[in-house]
């Protein structure tokens, strides 16, 4: 590319969509390149409840407002990977598809990825058995057995969906409770199809001729198995931030370490949303990221 942009956004999510919209109302030309999809995590949330501005907002139509709104004030998008920054007075992004992007000021959203558990035969079963998506994936098990393996918000907005397609439903939760808000457990646990159990640990997927036929798991010292035809994840996100370490610190569980404002150790390099450390990571705080980081890249700018 032959332009060279005021602010490259990496990352489409909240973070990212509210940084390249408050650029933009600074006056700034500004690129968002996306790998997946505009809206990030929360595009696989039918019924989101704690946006502020909306009783009830399905997070793909959120996605679509945010990307309506930030291309009505002339951002541009792209399609693709960033794979690497070389930092300098402009930075060189290159991307997974070959294109090389020009900028003054970046700022890094990547959000993070579904973490899994690590078990034998995993990852050959995902995508075929075991999903992390019930929007997505949730109607290939109707009338079936399904095992939901969380407990927290993201597990319950996922079982609550899988509830009403399968025959039944099975939460084996880690911790010897359900963190997940008060509201989701009252709703969710209610339905006779849902069967809960806590304090769990999974040991094991079980497999015959390479299909999942159940789960082999510990409970009360006593190890039990469950057969089902399926099994999501809602085991927490992890970052995938590694490629950027040139440019920006990351901590111990590979998080980039940044304040509020998303300063990192490059001067024209910030970081938002839940790719950095922070206590909370949710639609609300991954916006205010995006405004804190998109004012100081505009104030590096000027």
């Amino acid at each position: 590319m032959e332009k060279i942009y005021d602010v490259l956004v990496i990352g489409g999510g909240p973070a990212g969509m509210s940084a390249a919209l408050y650029a933009l109302r600074n006056g700034k030309s500004v690129l968002i390149v996306e790998k997946e999809v505009f809206g990030g995590q929360i595009v696989n949330s039918p019924k989101v409840e704690n946006i502020p501005g909306f009783k009830e907002i399905s997070g793909d139509e959120f996605g679509d407002l945010m990307m309506e709104q930030v291309t009505y004030q002339g951002g541009e998008v792209m399609f693709d990977e960033v794979i690497d920054l070389q930092a300098g007075e402009v930075i060189v992004a290159h991307t997974d598809m070959g294109e090389e992007i020009e900028a003054r000021t970046a700022i890094i959203a990547v959000g993070t990825k579904h973490r899994s558990l690590g078990l034998e035969n995993e990852e050959a079963l995902i995508g075929k058995n075991i999903h992390f998506c019930a929007v997505c994936d949730g109607n290939f098990y109707r009338n079936k057995t399904v095992v939901m393996v969380g407990g927290g918000n993201s597990a319950f907005v996922e079982a609550e969906l899988l509830a009403d397609i399968v025959d039944r439903l099975i939460i084996l939760q880690d911790l010897p409770f359900f963190t997940a808000d008060q509201k989701l457990q009252d709703r969710l646990l209610t339905k006779k199809n849902v069967e809960k159990h806590v304090g769990t640990k999974v040991l094991a997927y079980v497999v015959e001729d390479g299909k999942l036929t159940g789960v082999r798991y510990l409970e009360g010292g006593e190890e039990k198995t469950i057969s089902c035809d399926g099994v999501f994840l809602a085991v927490g996100l992890i970052p995938d931030n590694g490629r950027f370490k040139e440019v920006a610190e990351l901590d111990e569980r590979g998080y980039f370490i940044a304040d509020e404002y998303g300063l990192t150790r490059t001067k024209n390099i910030f970081v938002a949303g839940d790719c950095r450390t922070k206590t909370l990571r949710q639609v609300a705080t991954a916006c205010s990221d995006g405004a804190n980081a998109a004012i100081k890249a505009c104030e590096y700018l000027r």
